[in-house]
């Protein structure tokens, strides 16, 4: 199967997996589970399940344990997403071409539809079938989301991000920034799946994590990139908003040629890693290569 087909499955399954879990949540709060739907299922790429199933296919780790982990993954990202959104945050109205979840809805409801989702990532790290050797480690899964997601990643770096919006910062708090608010999450995509791997070694999970620090990073300055060269249809939000809303990012601190150069330097330092590996990498490299040079 070629990369671009993996993607598309990943995708699917992704998003059939996530439509079920869904629609078997019972009825009693409907507007709640409608703004659920919404936020989980209003396009998007899929890139942190296609992550998942490419580090697990890479490291041979059962498929079932792969699915739990990619949809308590995303369950978390969406979350994120619709706090991001609201006005007290970055105040969007639109999300991957669609109205942001606080404006199909209402705010209160995107709140809790954000709190539902955060949750139910845990739920599923949780309960979810695994093999017996995922069932086994549990405990360090929770732990890993949890700090990924938290004070520790995704949350810290938003905290981080609200401060210094307006202000100036060096590109080390810059980089520090992203690493939370954007690397975290990438970052767990691969450390858990490495948890859940019965036979790799130290040195090889070294370099799977040095791999993904760098693709974390670079993920972000290509959003940045995006942010200046993209159009609003390819990005399915206004281009130029972090501009517009005084955002530190990589292209206002090193130029848009700087931000490049930076970009490269994270990819090539990730495809470095990668060779270090006695795996077949070639759906990790094509996945950097991805990542790196998307339009959206």
């Amino acid at each position: 199967m070629n990369f671009s087909a993996l993607h598309q499955q990943v995708k699917q399954q992704t998003d059939a997996s996530l439509l079920q879990l869904i629609e078997e949540l019972p009825d009693y709060a409907p507007s709640l589970k409608a703004a659920m739907r919404h936020a989980l299922l209003a396009g998007g790429k899929r890139m942190r399940p296609l992550l998942v199933h490419v580090v697990g296919n890479t490291l041979d780790v059962p498929k079932k344990d792969q699915i739990a982990i990619s949809m308590a993954i995303e369950c978390v990202h969406a979350y994120s997403l619709v706090h991001d959104d609201l006005p007290a945050m970055d105040d969007d109205d639109l999300r991957r071409g669609m109205p942001t979840c606080h404006i199909a809805f209402d705010e209160a409801t995107a709140i809790l539809a954000g709190d539902a989702l955060q949750t139910l990532g845990f739920s599923i790290l949780a309960d979810s079938p695994m093999s017996e050797y995922g069932d086994a480690h549990r405990a360090k899964l929770l732990s890993i989301l949890a700090k990924s997601a938290g004070y520790l990643g995704m949350c810290g770096g938003q905290a981080i991000d609200l401060a210094s919006t307006g202000k100036t910062i060096d590109i080390e708090a810059l980089k520090t920034l992203h690493t939370l608010k954007t690397g975290a999450l990438l970052r767990a995509c691969v450390e858990m799946i490495a948890t859940v791997c019965s036979t790799l070694d130290k040195e090889a999970e070294t370099d799977l994590m040095l791999f993904a620090n760098n693709i974390g990073l670079a993920f972000q300055v290509q959003d940045d990139i995006l942010d200046v060269e993209g159009s609003n249809e390819s990005l399915g939000k206004p281009a130029g908003s972090d501009e517009a809303l005084g955002k530190n990012t990589f292209p206002a601190k090193l130029g848009l040629s700087g931000a490049k150069d930076e970009l490269a330097t994270l990819h090539e330092n990730a495809l470095q890693a990668l060779a270090r590996l006695p795996y077949n990498t070639d759906s990790l490299i094509a996945f950097s290569e991805l990542l790196v040079k998307r339009d959206h």
